[in-house]
């Protein structure tokens, strides 16, 4: 399975990777993302709707209370954050089924809580904290290359 890593020191580091991972993702598919909690996911969720062109970096903030936020043209994106579910009966309630299958790019916060409810082909990024600021940042998957 092919994979990149990156080492960022800041959050502004972070944003740029994000404009590296928006040419390796492809338009359409679930990518799951892991990192504990201000590990810099959602940070990266705005370089990356940026990047894309979608919409500015300051626009994008955590769903964590909404649960899912979509972001529109020219490519679809859905950043949903599944950190305050606790049970497995609550994901029915979101449509996920429907975003899955949808034309976008899904970004899933806190997937691994409900794994088994995310497609089996999805792509990860994972954020691991380092000294101080830094971050490590991976991302793995087999579809990876560009726009799909």
């Amino acid at each position: 399975m092919p994979s990149y890593t990156w080492t960022t020191a800041n959050p502004e580091e972070t944003r740029a990777v994000a404009a590296e991972l928006a040419r390796l993702l492809p338009r359409r598919g679930v990518v799951q993302l892991t990192g504990n909690l201000g590990a810099g996911k959602t940070t990266l969720v705005a370089g990356l709707v940026e990047a894309l062109g979608v919409a500015p970096a300051a626009a994008v903030t955590s769903p964590t209370f909404s649960l899912i936020h979509e972001y529109g043209e020219p490519v679809r994106v859905y950043h949903i954050d599944l950190y305050r579910l606790e049970q497995e009966r609550e994901i029915f309630t979101l449509g996920l089924e429907e975003i899955f299958e949808s034309n976008a790019l899904v970004l899933v916060e806190w997937g691994e809580k409900f794994g088994r409810f995310l497609p089996r082909d999805r792509m990860g990024i994972t954020i691991e904290h380092g000294a101080g600021d830094e971050r490590r940042i991976t991302l793995t998957g087999d579809r990876l290359g560009g726009p799909a």
